[in-house]
């Protein structure tokens, strides 16, 4: 019953006529496991993280799981750690107070971690008369959508689905955050203290989060060489989609200084994630899934 179901995803999401292959072959045989596991006498939502570099397609097999679930009868939430990104306002005085570098978004510290712990409490107590509001951020615009424009899911929730480029992910040893590792960590952070403080925030609530997550998955890159490549399409995709105001989205240069400040954490994740979390979908140089 997913075969059609999987072919109008692949139309809808403009996706190459390969991924219906690549589902199947390793999404099905995941959502047989998952199903398995909410007919078991589970106490609340089950809490499904998705791990992957920018481009790797993460928000793609979220979108993709919650629509194979809810097919299957199941309530199904489905969130991004972009989701909770601080305002641009927000982010401006850290820059002001912490560090320049803040004023970017994407590294721990960035994000209203409080605020998604709240949201999971929400999505696990809501009932059928509750209806909880997701929050979002624009990226075309680099700042919070409106609560308005928010999408909004009434209770009760089997299941949570919540991808991020860093998901799961331990902090690195405080002896392993030196050498600067890329130009922007040389020339815009030469002591080392954007280093420190996102490591010390990803040491702290994002763990309190990460406990949550009773299914880790990670969709591996090959290598962070590829990851400008596809970061580089992924904002195309976002331009294509992009309201008139589009001010935040990037040109070829500013991509290449952007994913620098993901660079180390990312390569934190390719080497460290693999062996502990609980499924890992490799990925190859032409963007195919391939189950180890």
């Amino acid at each position: 019953m997913y075969q059609q179901l999987i072919k109008d995803f692949i139309q809808q999401e403009r996706l190459p006529s390969t991924y219906l292959l690549d589902a199947t072959q390793c999404f099905l045989p995941l959502v047989r496991d998952i199903k398995v596991e909410l007919q078991s006498n589970r106490q609340g939502p089950f809490l499904i993280g998705i791990n992957g570099a920018q481009g790797t397609g993460k928000s793609t097999m979220a979108k993709l799981l919650g629509a194979l679930l809810t097919k299957s009868g199941h309530r199904v939430a489905t969130l991004s750690i972009d989701d909770f990104y601080y305002s641009k306002a927000k982010r401006q005085a850290l820059a002001d107070t912490v560090h320049p570098l803040l004023r970017s978004r994407g590294v721990p510290g960035t994000h209203d971690v409080s605020l998604a712990l709240r949201l999971l409490d929400q999505l696990c107590s809501a009932g059928p008369e509750q209806q909880v509001t997701l929050p979002g951020f624009d990226k075309s615009i680099d700042d919070c959508r409106p609560v308005e424009t928010c999408e909004k899911i009434r209770g009760p929730v089997d299941l949570i689905i919540l991808e991020g480029w860093f998901i799961g992910v331990k902090p690195q040893p405080k002896d392993k955050l030196s050498p600067a590792i890329n130009e922007l960590e040389a020339n815009e952070d030469s002591d080392g203290r954007w280093r420190a403080y996102v490591n010390k925030q990803l040491a702290g609530t994002y763990q309190i989060l990460f406990e949550k997550i009773n299914l880790l998955l990670m969709l591996q890159a090959p290598g962070f060489e590829q990851v400008l490549e596809w970061r580089s399409l992924q904002e195309e995709k976002l331009r294509a989609h992009a309201a008139t105001d589009a001010s935040a989205l990037m040109e070829a240069k500013a991509i290449e200084r952007f994913i620098q400040h993901f660079e180390r954490l990312t390569r934190h994740c390719l080497q460290t994630l693999p062996d502990s979390v609980d499924r890992v979908f490799r990925l190859d140089a032409e963007h195919r899934i391939h189950l180890s």
